[in-house]
């Protein structure tokens, strides 16, 4: 008998439900993009709050229409930003609320996670990490930029930030300077647009790498910010050569993490894991040298609930 499984997420951003089966076929992906007014940077959390408050019911009225919500087996959730005591934001408590509800209603059991596992969740869905018991994930996103130790434990993971970025994450780096360059907030997938038609710039960039996996991205983005406001080059030569950077730090984090820790599958995930680039670019570099890395699938990458409908199937 067909079961479903169903996970709801409520980020910063996204208002997302979805339907998984006990094949892990994805049956429903519902996501519904929070608007930022033109102009602005970003939601403040209330704003986000309030517009998750209205999408929610949208969606889970849809899902009712197109499956049999007797055949639902177990609902999770994303209940605050990593698995850690003290990561709150106030977005989360709106699908966690819902799904509660949802889960006394139907009289299904009810599972929650972290926003940073559904991205995990998202990764191992279909890829065979669920076997492995231990590797690095490095979760590049607009809040976050991480590697993670991971253990791959029968409740959820055991999750360790061991590097990353110091100040600001990828994803804040890349919305900045395409603000500076006359996009609208989020940019990042326009900039990867553009940045296709671009060359390589010949630019002797500090790459500035700290304590081995740690480092900064901030001088890189006053870097980037000069260069747009003297207009020396193309907006898609400079947006190719920052993505290419980019996943030059992100190369050299990931073989010294891979040769500190003995290990050598590592799971990209996180809205940034979605650039054509760094994708490209990593993997080129990495399967070289013998790296066993795995991006999802780029509609997988962006905040999404199909890791949490998938962690809410096979964790206990």
């Amino acid at each position: 008998m067909t079961q479903y499984f169903i996970g709801i997420d409520t980020s910063s951003y996204t208002t997302s439900l979805a339907v998984i089966d006990g094949e892990d076929n994805i049956i429903l992906d519902l996501r519904k993009v929070l608007e930022v007014e033109k102009g602005k940077k970003g939601l403040r959390q209330q704003e986000a709050v309030f517009q998750h408050i209205q999408n929610l019911p949208l969606l889970i009225d849809y899902m009712a229409q197109h499956i049999d919500i007797r055949k639902i087996e177990k609902i999770a959730c994303s209940n605050k930003p990593r698995n850690l005591k003290e990561s709150y934001m106030p977005v989360f408590v709106v699908g966690k609320g819902q799904a509660f509800v949802l889960s006394k209603v139907l009289n299904i059991p009810y599972k929650e996670f972290s926003h940073q596992e559904g991205h995990l969740g998202a990764g191992m869905i279909n890829s065979g990490f669920n076997d492995i018991d231990k590797f690095i994930g490095i979760h590049i996103s607009g809040g976050t930029t991480e590697m993670l130790l991971i253990e791959n434990i029968e409740k959820g993971f055991q999750i360790d930030i061991v590097g990353g970025t110091l100040d600001i994450s990828a994803g804040q780096l890349i919305d900045r300077i395409g603000v500076e360059i006359g996009l609208d907030f989020p940019s990042g997938k326009k900039m990867d647009q553009i940045s296709q038609w671009g060359t390589k710039l010949d630019l002797n960039i500090p790459i500035n790498i700290k304590n081995d996996i740690w480092f900064n991205l901030s001088g890189m983005e006053n870097y980037f910010k000069n260069i747009i406001k003297n207009s020396e080059y193309q907006p898609e030569d400079v947006l190719m050569t920052l993505f290419y950077t980019l996943s030059q730090f992100l190369e050299k984090i990931i073989l010294k993490g891979c040769n500190i820790y003995d290990i050598e599958n590592v799971l990209v995930t996180g809205g940034v894991a979605a650039n054509s680039i760094i994708r490209r670019e990593l993997s080129k570099q990495l399967y070289k040298k013998g790296i066993n890395l795995y991006f999802p699938k780029t509609s997988l990458c962006t905040d999404n609930s199909v890791g949490i409908a998938y962690l809410g199937k096979i964790k206990k």
